[in-house]
């Protein structure tokens, strides 16, 4: 199967991060959505789901941990994949706890993203 069948929602309030992610993944054969808030991904639901979700988990209003309990409380079934600049054991562990495919730590590693995409989607 080809990349170009998975879409990847980044939601990060750092306007860089989703544009230097968007890039990356778009130049691996990836579609990509940005938002620049939980709030506006989840609003973006009606209309579109992607197959994974890498979200950011400090982020102003709703944190990614946050947004990760609403899409299950939604009945979402998306491959969620954390990225925090704040790692800490507990969090990682609630995240990890809580359906996240994968908890990884800014700054990425392209080929540890990209490898978790391809685990969180089987694609």
């Amino acid at each position: 199967m080809t990349q170009s069948a998975t879409r990847v929602a980044v939601v990060d309030d750092d306007t860089s991060v989703c544009r230097a992610l968007a890039r990356l993944l778009r130049a691996h054969g990836l579609a990509v959505e940005t938002y620049g808030s939980a709030r506006s991904f989840l609003d973006s639901l009606g209309r579109s789901v992607p197959t994974c979700v890498v979200m950011d988990l400090q982020m102003p209003e709703m944190t990614g941990l946050e947004l990760q309990q609403q899409l299950s409380a939604g009945g979402f079934r998306i491959p969620v994949i954390v990225i925090t600049a704040h790692d800490a054991a507990d969090t990682r562990q609630r995240c990890l706890t809580q359906g996240a495919a994968a908890y990884l730590v800014k700054p990425l590693r392209e080929e540890t993203l990209l490898q978790s995409i391809t685990a969180a989607t089987g694609r």
